[in-house]
């Protein structure tokens, strides 16, 4: 229908014209339209009925076919006349006429269009009807013959570009038709598993698999797989995807970031610029990988989400990993590397159209081992089976390319928060898990593990996350009650009866069996009894009933436990018995047998290794997996470089997938890959390796717009460019160009040259062969006429393109007298400041040969060409210097004759003043083997096809006998043979197929004659000898004679000559080497006077030969021997208990000294004994050698504690013994160090001690007392034995009548005995420990704000004075011998009238009674102290206070535990008084002792600066500061009389504190601050 009718139709229906009855659609004309189809209706009846065929389907072929036919016969419409009609019919045929008249040519050109595409369509059908009959006559004969599968036209191999499709065809045959399955690495395709990537076709015996959108992960070996009735073939091909430069690495491996579970919106647009790239890095370094990136709205408070995987790992942020994002960046930063790091890393960043994703590889390489040879750190260490005791460790194998094999591993554990690793097991274990027992409960712990080889013991692993020891409850339910609450339900909670005895576990069983131990598990007891479990374990040989204990003496709380030592070859069975407070169980049910063996063991060595090119500095390698991979953690892929024996570890974490990119890899070397698979337990053997692998490129460049893949194959060359004419004599012209700037891949063979006259069309060939020299003389040409030429390159994949036409020469006679333009410009050694122009000569040379060359120089875009060289050059290559670094330049060079300068050249190519990436420069040597002197070159890169062309002074060197050119990979080496004089010069090497890669050296006669030196001393070598002949002595005394050659082959032979006497190795003697090292030794196990002498040491290895002599005689000898006899003595020593540490000291900051020393080799019966001058020192607490470590307290240090101590460690092995003089004879300076020590720590520390008064803060105090005025410091502990000098007015203050100076434990002072004008002024303490000197200050001049004045002191002086006297006076009658105490200032203040003594020395179980008489007005309160602690009354202590004056304790059966010191305080509103007494309790039968050493109690510490009440106040109890309680006593061997603890030396009768003091009653921590009355 014509296309206006088509759009109106909406259905049409059935016509009353009989003709019309066939013609039917879904459409539905219009009345107009219809009224046209009445008209026309004859023919479209014909033209719609064979394109109805689907509308009657009824109607079969060959009727369909014979209308068609009929309707083809029938003749074209034609419109009749208007006046043929008839008059009933006019009106309505003009109307319709007038309106559809525009239509009527339109509708006949459809019509006619219509008619054709019918008579196609029946041709159609009837070629459709044949084909059918044939193929049914082809079915049936293919029925009567079956035939197996075969394939007509296998799969072809492809190399693809990522993202787009790849076709696999193949063309099949059989009977019956064969079914067709496809599949990838032997795995087959679903195309239903990834909807839209795979489409699988059929087409005729056409098989077709597209796949779409192909990445680097569908790599891999295709095979399409046919099979009927008769019989299966299969073809393969390989598909290889390639990503171009600078696309991620994602894809070139097989391990993918997981696919998001749905879509992250984000308004952000992002936009990644600046990508990491593959990395490296080392163990213990730290790395950050960034990406920065262009953010759209870019809103500092809301940066893109972005995530960081590891493999498939998603990582968090923690000690291991840090992530930042924003400033345009998106960071990870590893602090610290571990090869725990290694992988693949993907960052994944949210943006508005869903995420935009990078990846790079991360390679880490071991750190440098501990030890040479020592094996990589193990990694990936986890832990599992966690239980309340228990835990399984296990880890991943380090790599071992070049090191020893691994013979097993060490596990440590700490415990968190501590820094103590504890190694797990006593020997290593082989395989790579390890159960670890005995653990505690609730701690948590972490885990590391080291290997061990033969060489030495790793650097230990990262260590695992932290995991706690708990016990699994599997008998608790817990039920939630409205989502908050939980209830707790225990299965023994539900049984009905009380159940205290366990039922027996079951389902005994072992999870872990290798060769090192059994692990066993079973199932608790239900019920469990009502307390906590421990297992037994037995076992048993074989079927019989003998059952053993396994763990005794360890109890077990888990239901796991690690069984070692069990015979090989011996199959045992288990049973457990559970165990409570109730008893223990019946045994479970025994397990079947178990057997210690590796069920493994390591897997077989991978298959087929092949690799092939990627990038310049990566290779693709792939491998097959081994026959039985054997619970496989990955694999490890080495390579070597050809021509190397060092195998380098390509990846330093196993690898899971059978393919990997190796990069790091040098370009232009050739490499061989192998593999090796990797278990629990251990590598597997190499696999074999791969073809050698030249590592360049894999695909060539392709522009953007290119559809398909170019691969590296030849191609034909670019076109030659710059053809200049370098002569003409009339009839023929000389030409030369420039060679294609791409050569194709391969070698240019020929050149063809066209020509053609100028303003002609036509091109002729220039010669009827080509030419292989880009010089070419065109013969035949008419003189005058101009001629233009191109010129085509050709190499064995074809001719290139041709060049652009020349410019038109005249071919005129050349006549001028000067020389013709040389030509052919080259740059080589191009530097950052210099380049070396080459050219060559001109082929027409003018009246006189040439003579000498300018070189002009301009920069690129500048026609200003300045001469270079002053003076004409005679050879053809300069040297350029001074270019500015990056700028582009171009050249022009004149010949000169006799005539002067001849033409210029053409401007040459510009070139860039900057040296190539990675250039090198020719090194000059000596062969350390053959002594040959070489010059050597290695390319930084190279191509297949590349060739090293050496040069003299710039002219290639073909051949000759004074050298020669050997080239291996990348490095060329020119060698001289017999090099002389004459070989001096410029030695030049330039690279082919590269960027001008090319360098020079200039041999010197100087330099020529070292290398000379050189070569003769490596053909006529020595052993080198790193050190000469030594001598030390070992440990057991024995003596070691050692030489260290610089290098040392295993094929040296060498021999010890002692006094002119060749000595073996035998008895007495043992000789050894280690090529390796270069060490050659003799030890001699029994050194003595015999062995004096001269030593001496011949070496040969091959054609080199040494010797080193070592003279050991006279005091030499003695000194050696002397030093061996005391090692001896120190090695016996060493097998029993002694001393790692000798005594020593060292000062605690409450002053107290301490002996110290280190103990080793002890065990629980070694006895350990302090002495001073060899007495015994008996402590309360017995030494404990088994901790490793002893002390002896000395507290109050000072002159009496002088002596010699001794420390005796002895067992049935041996005894020990270290002694330390502090008697101040033998080593006077350990007693002054000691006194320094405490010094220097009483005068640092003493000053946060300091009592002050009032608010003065100065350092020295001023108390009056009724002598006269006293200056006194406060310090931490002081003896007089300390550096201490007082100085007044800078005047040093000696000890006298009138100034006496003293101190107590706990401070110096100086007392002012009845002072006059003349004591005004400033005193200065000095205390020196030794190092530096500390110095206390005080200002009784009274012209200081915060000091007492001098006339206040002085009055206060005089008031206590006469109290004193008046106090005296009424006593005159009584005779008690008074305490130390304290006196204030007012007379009615609570004090001790009589009663105490100062020592009460008892029998034990007696009853003491201390009761003294107190006074005070108003009446005071008394409490007592014991140790400075407030005795409370009870049954043992009784304490009583009658009619205010009577104070008493009453101590009922006093046992040794209540000596000590006792005091009472007595006090009131205006003051009070504190008295000591010290008290002795010893046992029936003993003498009576005296204070021992260690008895008394340390001073307290005194406060910094307590501040008292702002009014007399008694203190409350509650306020009372405890003090540390008395050091255990020590006996003493040299009983001395017993010391007043607080304060030794004698003092004044009745200090008083100063009258600045706010409060008079002193705290009742504080003590005494003057010396006790003796």
């Amino acid at each position: 229908f014509p296309t206006r009718l088509r759009g109106q139709c909406r259905y049409i229906n059935r016509h009353k014209n009989k003709s019309a009855k066939n013609i039917t659609a879904p459409n539905m004309l219009s009345s107009k339209s219809r009224q046209v189809l009445c008209i026309m209706h004859p023919f479209l009846m014909t033209v719609y009925l064979p394109l109805s065929r689907k509308s009657s389907s009824a109607k079969s072929v060959k009727k369909e076919t014979l209308e068609a036919t009929r309707a083809m016969a029938e003749p074209a419409y034609k419109v009749p006349a208007f006046r043929e009609r008839e008059p009933e019919g006019m009106q309505e045929y003009q109307r319709m006429a007038a309106h559809f008249g525009r239509d009527l040519s339109t509708l006949q050109q459809e019509l006619h269009r219509m008619k054709v595409a019918t008579h196609e369509q029946v041709e159609n059908i009837e070629i459709t009807r044949e084909v059918r009959e044939r193929m049914s006559a082809r079915r049936e004969y293919q029925t009567d013959t079956p035939k197996a599968p075969e394939f007509l036209v296998g799969l072809r191999s492809h190399t693809v570009w990522e993202k787009t499709p790849v076709k696999l065809f193949c063309t099949l045959s059989g009977s019956p038709t064969p079914i067709v399955k496809w599949y990838r690495n032997n795995i087959p395709i679903d195309p239903l598993s990834a909807p839209g990537k795979y489409k699988i076709e059929n087409k005729y015996g056409v098989h077709g698999l597209i796949i779409s959108r192909c990445s680097v992960a569908d790599s891999g070996v295709y095979s399409a797989v046919a099979t009927n009735p008769q019989g299966k073939v299969i073809s393969k091909a390989t598909v290889c995807v390639r990503r171009p430069a600078g696309a991620g690495e994602s894809a070139h491996l097989p391990g993918q970031v997981p696919l998001l579970s749905g879509i992250h919106r984000s308004k952000l647009e992002v936009t990644l610029l600046d990508r990491f790239g593959v990395t490296f890095g080392t163990e213990g370094e730290s790395l950050t990988l960034v990406a920065s990136m262009v953010v759209v709205p870019d809103l500092p408070n809301l940066p893109p989400e972005v995530m960081w995987y590891r493999d498939d790992t998603l990582l968090k942020s923690s000690r291991w990993a840090e992530m930042s994002v924003g400033g345009g960046a998106a960071k990870l930063t590893l602090p610290h590397l571990n090869k725990d790091d290694e992988g693949l890393y993907t960052l994944r960043i949210w943006t508005k159209d869903g995420t935009t994703e990078h990846s790079a590889y991360l390679f880490v390489k071991d750190a440098a081992p501990s030890v040479v040879g020592a094996p990589g750190a193990p990694m990936d260490v986890t832990v599992s089976d966690v239980n309340k005791d228990y835990v399984l460790v296990s880890w991943k194998p380090p790599n071992t390319t070049n090191e020893p094999l691994i013979t097993g591993y060490f596990v440590d554990r700490r415990k968190s928060g501590s820094k103590d690793w504890v190694q797990c097991n006593d020997s290593p274990v082989k395989v790579c898990k390890l159960p670890v027992h005995g653990l505690t409960e609730g701690a948590s712990y972490h885990f590391r593990v080291r290997a061990v080889n033969s060489a030495g013991i790793s650097l230990p692993s990262r260590m695992s996350s932290g995991v706690t020891a708990a016990e699994v409850e599997t008998d608790v339910e817990v039920i939630k009650i409205e989502g908050k609450y939980d209830i707790v339900v225990r299965e023994e909670e539900l049984q009905g009866a009380y159940v205290t005895l366990p039922e027996p576990p079951t389902e005994v069983h072992a999870t872990e069996i290798n060769r090192t131990y059994v692990v066993l598990s079973w199932k608790p007891p239900s019920p469990r009894g009502r307390a906590p479990l421990w297992y037994l374990i037995e076992k048993s040989v074989g079927e019989n009933n003998l059952w053993q204990r396994v763990n005794t003496g360890v109890q077990i709380c888990s239901p796991r436990y690690p069984v070692y030592d069990l015979e090989d070859k011996k199959a045992y069975r288990f049973r457990v018995i559970a165990v409570n407070k109730y008893g223990p169980s019946e045994p479970s049910e025994p397990s079947g047998l178990i057997q210690k063996v590796d069920p493994y063991g390591v897997p077989s060595a991978p298959g087929q290794v092949i690799a092939s090119r990627n990038t310049k500095t990566s290779a693709f390698v792939q491998w097959e997996a081994p026959k039985n991979p054997k619970n496989l953690m990955g694999y490890y892929v080495d390579c070597c470089a050809v021509g190397s024996k060092t195998w380098i570890p390509c990846n330093h974490r196993p690898y899971k997938h059978t393919r990997f990119v190796v990069h790091g890899l040098t370009p232009g070397e050739t490499y061989i890959f192998r593999v090796q698979a990797v278990n629990a337990y251990g590598l597997s053997e190499e696999s074999q390796e791969s073809a050698p692998l030249f590592i360049d490129a894999a695909l060539s460049p392709i522009p953007q717009y290119a559809k398909t893949v170019v691969l590296s194959s030849p191609a034909a060359p670019s076109a030659p460019y710059g053809i200049t004419l370098l002569s003409c004599d009339g009839s023929s012209m000389t030409l030369a160009w420039k060679k294609p700037k791409n050569s194709g891949g391969t070698k240019i063979s020929a050149y063809y040259v066209d020509k053609r006259e100028a303003g002609s069309l036509n091109w002729k060939e220039a010669s009827p062969s080509p030419t292989a020299s880009r010089v070419f003389k065109v013969e035949n040409l008419t003189a005058g006429v101009f001629y233009e030429f191109k010129v085509q390159a050709g190499n064995l994949a074809g001719v290139g393109l041709p060049s652009e036409p020349s410019k038109a020469f005249a071919c005129e006679a050349w006549t001028m007298p000067e020389p013709g333009p040389p030509y052919d410009l080259s740059f080589w050694e191009v530097r950052d400041h210099s380049v070396l122009l080459q050219w060559k000569a001109p082929v027409y040379s003018g009246d006189s040969p040439v003579t000498g060359y300018f070189v002009e120089m301009a920069k690129k875009g500048s026609s200003d060409f300045a001469v270079v060289n002053a003076e004409p050059v005679k050879h053809r290559y300069l040297k350029i210097t001074g270019l500015e670094t990056g700028a582009w330049y171009v050249f022009k060079v004149r010949g000169v004759n006799v005539a002067g300068k001849g033409k210029a050249s053409d401007v040459s190519d510009a070139v860039c003043a900057k040296a190539l990436p990675g250039v090198k420069e020719i090194e000059y040597g000596v062969d350390e083997e053959t002594g040959d002197i070489f010059l050597s070159f290695e390319a930084s890169e190279i191509s297949e096809h590349s060739k090293f062309t050496w040069s003299k002074s710039y002219k290639e060197i073909t051949e000759s006998n004074r050298m020669s050119v050997s080239t291996v990979g990348r490095r060329s080496r020119l060698t001289f043979v017999n090099p002389e004089k004459e070989d001096l010069g410029i030695y030049s090497v330039a690279v082919s197929d590269t960027d001008g890669l090319s360098s020079s050296h200039t041999i010197t006669e100087e330099e020529l004659n070292k290398m000379l030196e050189l070569s003769y001393n490596i053909r006529h070598p020595i052993v080198p000898l790193k050190t000469e002949l030594n001598y030390e002595v070992l440990e057991k005394g024995h003596v070691r004679f050692w030489l260290q050659a610089l290098k040392l082959s295993s094929a040296a032979s060498y021999r010890f000559v002692v006094n002119d006497k060749e000595v073996t190795s035998g008895e007495g003697h043992k000789i050894s080497h280690d090529a390796s090292t270069g060490i050659i030794q003799m030890t001699i196990e029994h050194f003595t006077k015999a062995n004096e002498g001269t030593y001496t040491l011949q070496i040969h290895d091959g054609k080199a030969k040494n010797q080193s002599s070592l003279v050991l005689v006279g005091d030499v000898f003695k000194a050696a021997l002397k030093e061996a006899e005391f090692q001896r003595k120190e090695h016996i020593r060493k097998q029993g208990p002694h001393f790692s540490e000798y005594l020593k000291f060292h000062v605690d900051e409450d002053c107290t000294v301490m002996l110290v020393c280190k103990l080793a080799n002890v065990k629980k019966e070694t006895t350990f004994t302090w002495f001073k001058d060899d007495e015994e020192i008996t402590l309360d607490v017995a030494p404990n050698p088994m901790s490793g470590a002893c002390a002896l307290p000395i507290p109050l240090f000072s002159r009496k504690d002088q002596g010699i101590y001794k420390a005796v460690l002895a067992d049935d092995r041996g005894k020990d013994t270290s002694v330390y003089d502090i008697s101040g004879q033998g080593n006077v300076f350990i007693f002054e160090d000691i006194i320094n020590a405490i010094a220097h720590i009483a005068v640092e520390l003493g000053e946060h001690f300091v009592v002050v008064a009032g608010s003065s803060a100065s350092e020295l105090m001023l108390q009056c007392t009724p002598e006269g005025i006293r200056l006194q410091c406060y310090m931490k502990y002081y003896t007089e034995e300390m550096k201490t000098s007082w100085f007044h007015k800078e005047s040093k203050i000696a000890s006298s009548e009138k100034m006496r100076i003293g101190g107590t434990s706990e401070m110096a002072w100086m007392q002012i005995c009845e002072p006059t004008d003349r004591e005004k002024g400033h005193y200065t303490i000095e205390i020196n420990d030794g190092k530096a000197s500390h110095t206390r200050t005080f200002d009784l001049s009274g012209q200081g704000k915060s000091q007492l004045s001098y006339n206040d002191a002085y009055a206060e002086f005089q008031r206590l004075k006469a109290a004193a006297f008046a106090e005296k006076t009424h006593n005159t009658g009584m005779r008690m011998h008074l305490p130390k105490c304290l006196f204030f200032f007012s007379t009615d203040r609570g004090r001790v009238v009589g009663g105490l003594p100062d020592v009460v020395t008892i029998m034990e179980y007696k009853t003491l009674s201390l009761t003294c008489t107190v006074w005070g007005d108003p009446k005071p309160e008394v409490t007592w102290f014991k140790n400075e602690q407030e005795v409370l009354s009870d049954g043992h202590n009784q304490i009583s206070f009658e009619s205010g004056k009577f104070a008493s304790l009453t101590i009922n059966s006093v046992t040794v535990e209540d000596s000590g010191k006792y005091s009472i305080n007595v006090r009131n509103k205006y003051g009070g008084e504190f008295v000591e007494i010290t008290v002795s309790v010893y046992k029936q039968g003993e003498q009576i002792p005296e204070p021992k050493l260690g008895q008394m109690a340390r001073p307290a510490p005194v406060p910094k600066s307590p501040a008292p009440p702002s009014k007399p106040q008694t203190p409350a109890p509650s306020m009372k500061t405890p003090t540390p309680t008395p050091p255990p006593s020590v006996k003493s061997p040299t009983p001395t009389p017993p010391p007043s603890v607080k304060s030794p030396p004698p003092a004044p009768k009745s200090p008083t504190p100063p009258r600045s003091a706010k409060s008079p009653t002193p705290p009742r921590f504080m003590r005494s601050p003057t010396p006790t009355k003796k």
